[in-house]
């Protein structure tokens, strides 16, 4: 009945039932002028003849909160340019000029009033480079891509602003070097332009060219630069050397060469910016240092899947959009959501092998791989062709073994080149798109003790989309495929690995080929939608992976051997009405099956979110998992059969224009037939004392209780047992940040995370027919007299047949994880481009056998431990050639 609702709902909004079309806003134009004389002074004041060249443009429309509405205050803006940049003033009308908030923070934040540029100069319609002006001197950037669907932050471009503020509101004065935008050798061109104010104390967002808050896109809507003649794009050739000395201390350990206490290293690295065409870019790294990365968050993972981290390294996340795949769109839930031909952070990641010592040895192992370069292409030339494309070299590393048999090394990670290739080309102004991707590992598995990786991957695949009716409606659709070469061990791991478990006894449509060297896949998802105009949005389809599909060597994939088909409904009130900025209701549906046809899953979600007059948010929801197959829980044995559960969830944020503001939300599962339980509840606190400094404050707390958690696998008389127990689990968590701006060019980070989990077994079971119709069916709990515990060796022993004698036993799973990790980082841009670094990091690390949760004597014995400090300062330096 469920599913027959949202089909019919889907259907009344593909027929336009509750589709109201806009007319399309009349486009706008300004006309520029090139310079003749000398440039402006960029200091913030308008006061200089050769602004006087051009008019003022402004009659600025309001977007939120009332769209269509004229703004509270107006915004006027002028444009020149010469050979060598590109020269905008503002002019921010206030009325009030005691009110405007001008805050400060750190790059790309956007604090208080600004005015933003977004500039399509290759006017593709669907990319754009943004600038954003604060009133307090603090500058933003982002590259703008997919029609404003994905905003850039890591995009550093070099610019110059200054502001002022005066009796009539403020002012500002911008300089874009041309080398920082990608345009083609017309003599005469024509740029997509949008100017965007917003007026903080009011949470107002006017723009110069309308465009409706249920427009069709963002870039498509932009009006025209017009009057660029004779414009010749500068190559760029940018250099950053960089110079970093580190300092490390950490606790020693007698006897081992290893632990001395501390340790010190300097090293020499070169980041380069290369433009090959004008509308071509070619990033260059060797030796890159991010020591002033902040480390990623805590977790205790108890599933048989690898966590899913962002990147951080700003190599790898700036312009990271170009090479971004995703086999299949958010909407698909569950196991799907995050699986992409590449994932960055396969590049540099932790040694896979681990040191083999004997007694009397100790072992030194690298914790992450070294780059040894990395260079990455990218652009969109005039014919609309969007280019990526990656290379990027790492080092073998080895553990260092030495002890009673002397001194040794170990390869614990090959030598490995990584490649990515992404191209994709528009037609019809965007309006469709084609493309296609590749990527290859290719490692140097000569040492016996690497041989269980991959020698080569590779993977590809093929993605449209076409969008109809000015952008409403679209469908897409991606195919893929992938390849793995390597020893027989290493293609038998990739067999029974947890995305797959070929080993499975009940699987007949797979099996077990201990003599490949090879295995290979495919996947693939088909969509159909409607993403704007009206107030009804909608997206359906289906993606598959599988078997044999594996991108785990450069991409991530959580799962293969699945058949996904999702059904997303929205509704959406975007005018104010009532209390509500805005409204939206979601309504979404996920069915899986698996290649044998077994039909695993069944999940229906409803939520909303609101936006209230006052600046207020709230949201809810509800999701239903009906009871399911999992091939999965046994960790490769057959599959089985679970209950259902309920998952209510809720939150709720205060206004976050004042000094003071907070959120919370929590969130519960209620499994059916009690087999699981948990509870989630966070909150945070973040208090602005000044224009300068902002303190926020994220605690949170969570319970995990199911009656059947994984414990290991285990053989009596032939046959594998499979064990569980119930388990209690407790979990809090705390991050503090605190960001101080002394001005926009010097700015102090703190990020300090404590982090306590302990969990508790008990009631140790084994599975006895894991697809019986009743869930008591499925286990039996084993009783005192079948398992005891060995205090002396912290294990369980398990007489099955009470027979006096253990038959098989395991090790006491009871875990108590406490982690403290810190960063401070004090960063001085002491010229364009040129930055100064001063890092403390800090990382505390402590662990036991006892279950037994106590927040304050986690922490106490936390800080207890002695810390693993480094110290670091790093000097880059740009230039421009």
């Amino acid at each position: 009945m469920q599913y027959r609702m949202l089909v019919g709902f889907l259907a009344c909004a593909a027929t336009g039932a509750f589709c109201t079309s806009a007319a399309a806003e009349p486009l706008r134009v300004y006309e520029t002028q090139r310079i003749s004389g000398s440039p402006p002074r960029i200091d913030g004041h308008i006061d200089e003849a050769v602004w006087d060249q051009v008019s003022w443009a402004g009659d600025f429309t309001q977007r939120e909160p009332y769209p269509g509405q004229p703004p509270t205050e107006q915004t006027q803006f002028k444009i020149l340019y010469d050979d060598d940049a590109l020269y905008l003033a503002y002019r921010a009308f206030d009325s009030q000029p005691d009110k405007i908030v001008a805050l400060s923070a750190r790059r790309d934040y956007f604090p208080g009033d600004w005015v933003e540029v977004n500039i399509d100069s290759n006017h593709d319609r669907r990319t754009a480079f943004s600038f954003t002006s604060s009133v307090s001197g603090v500058k933003g950037d982002e590259f703008v891509s997919e029609d404003g669907n994905n905003w850039d932050g890591n995009w550093d471009p070099i610019w110059f602003l200054a502001t002022a503020i005066d009796s009539e509101g403020w002012t500002a004065e911008v300089k874009i070097p041309l080398s920082q935008l990608r345009f083609g050798n017309e003599p005469e061109q024509v740029w997509g332009i949008e100017i965007t104010r917003r007026i903080f104390r009011q949470e107002e967002r006017s723009n110069w060219q309308f465009i409706p808050r249920d427009a069709t896109g963002w870039v498509s809507g932009f009006g025209e630069l017009r009057g660029l003649r004779d414009l010749r794009p500068r190559r760029q050739v940018e250099l950053l050397p960089y110079a970093v000395t580190r300092a490390e201390s950490f606790a020693k350990q007698d006897g081992n060469p290893f632990a001395t206490g501390s340790d010190q290293a300097v090293a020499f690295g070169l980041d380069g910016k290369i433009g090959l065409t004008s509308d071509l870019t070619l990033d260059l790294t060797a030796n890159p240092d991010f020591g002033q990365v902040e480390a990623d968050p805590s977790e205790v993972n108890l599933s048989a899947f690898e966590t899913f981290f962002d990147e951080k390294r700003p190599f790898f996340i700036e312009g990271s959009s170009i090479l971004d795949f995703p086999l299949a769109p958010a909407v698909t839930g569950g196991s799907f959501t995050q699986d992409n031909l590449f994932y960055s952070r396969r590049i540099g990641r932790a040694p896979q092998g681990f040191a083999s010592t004997a007694d009397g040895e100790y072992s030194d192992s690298p914790d992450h791989s070294s780059i040894l370069g990395a260079a990455k292409m990218s652009g969109k030339t005039s014919r609309g062709w969007s280019i990526g494309v990656l290379e990027a070299v790492t080092a073998e590393e080895n553990a260092d073994i030495d002890g009673v048999h002397g001194k040794r090394e170990q390869v614990v990670e090959p030598a490995t080149n990584y490649f990515v290739g992404r191209v994709q080309r528009d037609y019809d102004h965007g309006q469709t798109a084609v493309g296609g991707m590749f990527t290859a590992v290719n490692r140097r598995t000569n040492d016996a003790a690497v041989d269980f990786l991959h020698t080569a991957a590779y993977t590809g695949g093929l993605d449209v989309r076409h969008d109809w009716h000015d952008r409403t409606y679209f469908v897409a659709a991606n195919l893929d495929a992938s390849h793995i070469r390597g020893s027989r061990e290493a293609i038998l791991r990739t067999q029974t690995a947890s995305a797959r478990y070929y080993q499975r006894p009940d699987a007949d449509y797979v099996s077990v080929d201990s003599t490949r060297t090879s295995l290979s896949g495919g996947a693939g998802a088909v969509r159909f939608g409607k993403q704007s105009r009206g107030h009804v949005r909608f997206e359906t389809g289906v993606a598959w992976r599988t078997p044999g599909f594996e991108t785990n060597d450069l991409g991530y994939l959580r799962r293969a051997d699945e058949i996904n088909q999702f059904g997303w409904g929205n509704y959406r009130i975007e005018t104010p009405f009532s209390i509500f900025r805005r409204l939206a209701f979601n309504v979404n549906e996920w069915v899986n099956y698996d290649f044998g046809g077994t039909h695993l899953s069944n999940s229906a979600n409803t939520n909303f979110n609101a936006n209230f007059l006052n600046n207020y948010q709230c949201g809810g929801g509800l999701t239903r998992d009906f009871a399911y197959v999992s091939n999965t829980e046994l960790r490769g044995g057959p599959s089985s059969r679970w209950p259902g559960g309920w998952n209510p969830n809720y939150w709720v944020n205060s206004d976050s224009r004042r000094k003071i503001y907070y959120g919370f939300g929590g969130s519960w599962y209620i499994g059916d037939d009690d087999f699981y339980w948990s509870r989630d509840e966070w909150v945070d606190l973040t208090v602005r004392p000044n224009n300068q400094i902002r303190v926020t404050l994220s605690p949170s707390h969570s319970k995990n209780r199911p009656e059947l958690q994984y414990v290991g696998r285990r053989q009596f008389e032939g046959q594998d047992r499979y064990l569980f127990a119930s388990l209690d689990q407790e979990t809090v968590a705390l991050t503090l940040r605190l960001d101080y701006a002394v001005t926009p060019d010097l700015t102090i980070q703190y990020y300090g995370a404590p982090f306590v989990s302990a969990g508790e077994y008990r009631d140790f079971k084994r599975i006895t027919d894991p697809r019986a119709d009743h869930y008591e069916d499925r286990f039996v709990t084993l009783s005192d007299q079948e398992i005891s515990r060995d205090e002396a060796s912290d294990s369980y022993e398990v007489d099955e047949d009470r027979d006096g004698t253990a038959d098989y036993g395991f090790g006491n799973p009871d875990f108590n994880y406490r982690e403290f990790n810190s960063n401070l980082v004090a960063r001085w841009e002491f010229s364009p481009g040129s930055s100064l670094y001063l890092v403390w990091s800090q990382g505390r690390v402590d662990f036991t056998s006892d279950g037994h949760f106590s927040a304050r004597d986690g922490v106490d014995e936390l800080f207890h431990r002695h810390p693993h400090d480094i110290f670091l300062v790093k000097v880059s330096r740009w230039f421009s050639l």
